[in-house]
């Protein structure tokens, strides 16, 4: 489905994003995974056959601007993109400080800017390609176990430039994009609780989701690799609920 296409996968090195890779590449794809911890890149690139890792940090502004070139020169014919950096940290809104905040939207504003140069690219070599942008149900619904503001601000933003650049590039024959699961079971989760006691507090949330449990990062997977094919060359502009049922019981 993807024989030798170029997909770049920001966050590629770890839970939704290293299996969105694993998956792709079994389609023929060659990744290009960013992240930040190179530890976590190596690791990575082990796993996923014909994989590249690019270490930058998207919030900080001169790595933006490095990897932005290193793709411009070393994979310029890219026709996929994935936006799935991200941090989750759940924390009152009285509690949250400008680094908090600062966090979430300085990851905004390098996905802005990376998914820019990839456009420009693309519009370049005048050929088609698609864009799936990993949003949130937080951006949809607060749920009081998990205060999020800051957080589900940034995906929000996210859903609505999915929005927007849809309707503007589909003249240009490519389309944009987005997911937003509920909980899935990642390392995010172990920025905020230990990491021997993250299986039984996700357990805790298989009863949120009317499906029963929550969602692996293959079940992400699979929706990006659909939105990403041309199986779906008719959809653009969606911001697709992948949350285990969450979202059909709430407005």
């Amino acid at each position: 489905m993807f024989k030798d296409e170029t997909v770049v996968i920001t966050g590629g090195t770890s839970g939704i994003g290293l299996s969105i890779a694993e998956r792709l590449s079994r389609s023929g794809a060659r990744c290009v995974l960013i992240g930040r911890n190179a530890v976590r890149g190596g690791e990575a690139v082990r796993k996923v056959d014909g994989s590249h890792f690019l270490q930058a940090d998207l919030a900080d502004e001169v790595d933006l601007d490095r990897v932005i070139t290193q793709i411009n020169r070393d994979h310029s014919g890219a026709r996929y993109l994935v936006n799935n950096a991200g941090i989750f940290v759940p924390k009152a809104f009285s509690d949250i400080d400008k680094n908090d905040y600062d966090g979430y939207h300085d990851i905004n504003r390098g996905t802005y800017f990376l998914t820019q140069a990839f456009v420009k690219q693309l519009v370049n070599l005048e050929k088609p390609g698609a864009i799936v942008n990993i949003g949130s149900m937080w951006a949809h619904q607060a749920i009081k176990a998990t205060p999020s503001s800051a957080y589900s601000m940034a995906k929000a933003g996210l859903h609505s430039l999915t929005q927007h650049l849809a309707m503007e590039l589909a003249e240009r024959k490519i389309r944009v994009n987005a997911v937003a699961p509920a909980v899935v079971e990642t390392p995010v989760y172990e920025s905020f609780v230990p990491k021997e006691q993250v299986a039984e507090v996700l357990a805790g949330f298989n009863a949120f989701h009317p499906i029963g449990r929550v969602g692996t990062p293959g079940d992400i997977a699979s929706a990006v690799e659909y939105l990403l094919s041309d199986d779906a060359s008719w959809i653009t502009g969606t911001v697709l609920n992948v949350d285990g049922g969450v979202m059909a019981g709430r407005n």
